[in-house]
């Protein structure tokens, strides 16, 4: 299951589980559509594999399965 995690991981800005702004890595490493596109080229700089639109999980989902908490930043 994926995490979900709360923010970019270069800009650190908020992207909750219901943001379609939220691309991801195969391994999960999230970043906002603007960074994504305008610094990253939408290639993942942790471990080059592409960035994708992170799917949305259902509402009534998050409550038993919620999104992660913990941020993380890149350096």
């Amino acid at each position: 299951m994926l995490e979900l995690r709360p923010n970019c991981e270069n800009c650190d800005c908020d992207l909750p589980a219901s943001s379609v702004d939220a691309l991801i890595c195969s391994f999960e490493c999230t970043f906002c559509r603007s960074c994504a596109e305008s610094i990253l080229a939408l290639r993942c700089p942790n471990c080059g594999g592409e960035l994708v639109k992170r799917p949305i999980r259902p509402a009534e989902k998050l409550e038993r399965f919620p999104a992660s908490s913990k941020r993380v930043l890149k350096a």
